[in-house]
């Protein structure tokens, strides 16, 4: 099996992983910091250095590993193509490889949750974003707006609700609630919070710190707190069928990752009974992998029904996004 690189290119971090032509965990793995996205200003410049800081480190040795394909989950890919098109031939340039592959981390995270295979994968942490693949490769993106606009039933906004519900309390315009001592524990002075909510630059990461206590809260049977949770499983239940109505089939896969399961059944059961509903059979499965595992699928198959949305450039072409073969079939 050729050695391979996979890359996960987020705006906090940058993991890279070299599988050295085995199956099982990575033989080696860096982390460096993030990029902004590839959307950003100077979006691709901040990606390219942040790629070779983390994928250089692991070629080296004697001898030195030569990476058959390279693949690149990047923050941004699906909202700026051309600057996924000209980051992997920048990398391609630069790295002592055959291919490079640049896409969405969401497609990353997709492909390795489901192992490469179609259906809905909803990502929950500070953020929430449903993505969708169907068998004919139809592609869905549903919420994953930010903080401002979107990311309904996310961390951010769960410990944002939280917070305000806390502050309603503490003005007298809403209800007693456990979550005013909890905030004061964690945050300090009400009449600080906002300050505090934007001291590290990050409003949002600093509001979802807050959502582990509004989940305990909402177990402990505080009113206020179990409104918020009941809420947030609603929200990210229609995030879930939205993507799945958009890419059809009679029977979808469906996988929820990320840091926000671990507030457990306070969330995750309301949200289960939320999907339970849809006309058609939504079968809930544990992840199978991580997005470095998506991005190393990926690099190794250009078959999968991610490949639509998959840049790829190879020595001596042009980049171009391959029309697949006929994908693997459904996880039965």
């Amino acid at each position: 099996m050729s050695a391979v690189v996979a890359v996960d290119l987020g705006k906090t971090g940058c993991r890279a992983a070299l599988w050295n032509g085995s199956d099982g965990p990575p033989q080696r793995i860096h982390e460096v910091p993030g990029a902004p996205g590839l959307a950003a200003e100077n979006g691709v410049a901040a990606a390219h250095a942040a790629v070779l800081a983390a994928v250089l480190p692991l070629l080296g040795g004697d001898p030195a590993p030569r990476p058959a394909a390279v693949c690149v989950g990047a923050a941004g890919a699906a909202a700026a193509p051309e600057a996924a098109r000209t980051l992997a031939g920048l990398l391609l340039a630069d790295l002592p490889t055959d291919e490079v592959a640049v896409t969405s981390d969401a497609v990353t995270a997709h492909a390795g949750a489901l192992g490469g295979h179609t259906g809905v994968v909803l990502a929950i942490g500070t953020g929430s974003v449903a993505i969708g693949i169907g068998d004919d490769g139809s592609y869905a993106r549903v919420d994953g707006w930010g903080p401002w606009l979107g990311d309904e039933g996310s961390g951010a906004w769960i410990g944002a609700a939280g917070l305000r519900a806390a502050l309603r309390a503490h003005d007298g315009r809403g209800p007693d609630t456990a979550l005013l001592a909890a905030a004061v524990e964690r945050f300090g002075d009400p009449d600080r919070l906002p300050v505090a909510l934007g001291h590290d630059g990050n409003p949002a990461r600093t509001a979802a710190s807050f959502a582990p206590d509004v989940a305990r809260l909402a177990a402990a049977g505080d009113t206020a707190a179990s409104a918020i949770i009941r809420d947030a499983a609603g929200a990210l239940g229609e995030t879930v069928l939205a993507a799945a109505r958009r890419i059809g089939g009679e029977a979808l896969s469906v996988t929820i990752s990320g840091g926000l399961t671990g507030l457990g059944e306070p969330l995750l059961g309301p949200l289960r009974s939320a999907l339970a509903g849809f006309p058609r059979s939504l079968r809930l499965r544990s992840p199978l992998g991580q997005p470095l595992d998506g991005a190393r699928l990926l690099a190794l198959d250009a078959r999968a029904p991610h490949e639509p949305h998959v840049v790829r450039v190879r020595a001596a072409s042009s980049p171009t996004v391959p029309t697949p073969p006929v994908p693997p079939p459904a996880v039965a």
